[in-house]
């Protein structure tokens, strides 16, 4: 009797899993994420202000988090590269951040594109983190990405 409790309870997961039935507790949990939202681009007396929401879902605090992106006009020609430091950003939180760029057009600002990450520090965490975990969205009608 016990090796046929032991048989069906095999054959019943086995059946359970080719059907995809798997309970909740048994599936992969999503991958870590570091998402970043282009939530708007103002102009400011210095240029642009680009407001971002970001939202660490990796596991681990930053101690340090900094991309170069690439700005492109409206042509669609590079305007310029820069470095954003979105500074420390504590696991399983969302933060807002707001970046002054000096001289730049927000009407004529087509793209931002995520070029490489120049830091990604903490505890724990390798430097090519940051960008293999970046998912990036945006609320404006400025393409970004990378």
């Amino acid at each position: 009797m016990n090796r046929l409790t032991t048989s069906l309870r095999l054959l019943t997961s086995a059946l359970a899993v080719s059907l995809g039935l798997v309970p909740a507790w048994a599936q992969s949990a999503p991958a870590p994420a570091l998402m970043l939202e282009l939530n708007s681009a103002q102009p400011s007396d210095k240029g642009c202000r680009l407001t971002f929401v970001v939202n660490n879902a990796l596991g681990a605090d930053l101690s340090k988090a900094e991309f170069e992106i690439a700005l492109f006009n409206e042509a669609g020609v590079v305007d310029r590269l820069t470095v954003l430091d979105f500074k420390d950003l504590s696991a399983g939180k969302t933060k807002v951040t707001r970046f002054d760029l000096a001289g730049a057009d927000c009407g004529k600002l087509s793209r931002v594109l995520i070029n490489s990450t120049t830091e990604c520090a903490g505890n724990g965490v390798e430097p090519a983190t940051c960008m293999r975990g970046l998912k990036t969205s945006t609320k404006t009608g400025i393409a970004f990405g990378v």
